[in-house]
């Protein structure tokens, strides 16, 4: 047998324990993450056990990892905030729009409360007139040259009109009071001269106006279509130049090309196309009426016109003039139609300014004819005496 060797090299330093070596090898891995290289002369240590430190790592560095992520997040939302972030202050051109759209909403806002107070106030004394009309026919006094009794078949209403239509007489006053004040409004813009998007603003304000009084006029020729056809919603100047109810657009079309100079030679193409086919359309309308007409003479004449007439013919001969009658609502909203096309048409075939020179002088021509109607009434009158 061979005696035994002396174990120079042993496994493990035989003055350590094996459990109290990890703790140590543990506690200075640990010692080392978690107070950095505090000694830069001892990087075999951290070296030789990779394993271990990796073990170690997690519960080592929360702290360092934990920051960070911390400044992972701060960062990563304030470059999205940056890149999301508009411009902080609107250009003037976008306040001043904003400003004037407020504006339109505000003042439409005030019309409509004042249009509610007015209708209401309309109703009252409507009420009223009424009353006092009622007590009127019972005493058999006359209003408008004639006897305001059941007998004559008068309306109800003052100077022999419905009560539908003195409300709309006077819807269709505060229609001209706010025509007028829409048209100051676009006489400013224009001499202003502000850009196109700012002024197409004020056009349409306008052109919806035109809209509103149509609507008005569609109501009231519903239960008294006489009313409009007979004009007395007009001055006397204007009734002069009516048709069916209202302007004829033909010679709107004519009056207003020579204010809106100067045009090309392709709108004024577009505009004597429009004004072709608008003609076409008033001489269609004006042979439907007058055949109506017609129809409605030979009805009424059909029979003998002695007195007294034949009841059983006479009401036959009225109940089928009724039914006639009630195509005339259909050509006064045709017509009004046709106007109302006529304005919007001629919008398209002109830019933003010359549509407002347009609306302008549509209004300056109607304001005219008004304020002659005031000129001839107030005329100093001198008695002839033969």
């Amino acid at each position: 047998m061979r005696p035994p060797t002396l174990n120079i090299f042993p496994s493990e330093p035989m003055h350590v324990e094996p459990s109290s070596t990890k703790g140590v090898s543990t506690a200075g891995i640990v010692s080392s993450a978690t107070s950095g290289s505090k000694r830069p002369s001892e990087p075999s240590m951290e070296l030789a056990n990779p394993r271990k430190i990796d073990a170690a790592a997690p519960s080592g560095l929360p702290e360092s990892a934990k920051t960070i992520k911390r400044e992972g997040n701060r960062k990563g939302p304030t470059t999205s905030s940056s890149e999301q972030e508009g411009p902080k202050t609107p250009d003037p051109k976008t306040l001043r729009r904003l400003a004037q759209n407020r504006e339109a909403a505000r003042k439409s806002r005030l019309r409509k409360k004042a249009y509610v107070q007015q209708l209401e106030s309309s109703r009252i004394k409507l009420t009223q007139l009424e009353q006092e009309l009622q007590r009127a026919r019972t005493q058999g006094m006359f209003f408008g040259g004639g006897l305001v009794g059941a007998e004559q078949g008068v309306p109800i209403g003052i100077n022999n009109i419905s009560s539908d239509a003195a409300v709309f007489d006077m819807e269709y006053a505060r229609w001209l009071e706010e025509h007028h004040r829409l048209m100051c409004e676009l006489r400013a813009a224009v001499q202003e001269h502000l850009p196109e998007n700012e002024l197409r603003l004020f056009v349409d304000n306008c052109l919806a106006h035109y809209d509103e009084v149509m609507n008005l006029k569609s109501m009231v020729a519903k239960t008294d279509v006489f009313h409009i056809v007979s004009g007395m919603w007009k001055t006397p100047a204007e009734r002069c130049f009516m048709w069916m109810g209202g302007f004829r657009p033909s010679e709107v079309i004519k009056i207003i090309v020579t204010q809106i100079e100067p045009l090309t030679e392709q709108q004024l193409m577009a505009i004597c196309s429009l004004q072709q086919s608008t003609s076409e359309a008033e001489d269609a309308l004006t042979q439907g009426l007058e055949a109506l007409n017609q129809s409605l003479s030979d009805t009424i004449a059909s029979d003998s016109l002695s007195m007294p007439p034949n009841m059983g013919n006479y009401m036959g001969q009225m109940a089928l003039a009724m039914n006639k009658l009630s195509t005339l609502e259909g050509f006064v909203r045709q017509a009004d139609n046709l106007r109302l096309q006529t304005i919007h048409r001629l919008q398209t075939l002109l830019t933003t300014r010359q549509s407002a020179r347009c609306l302008l002088a549509i209004a300056e021509y109607f304001h005219r004819l008004r304020a002659l109607s005031s000129l001839w009434m107030g005329r100093p009158r001198q008695d002839h005496q033969g």
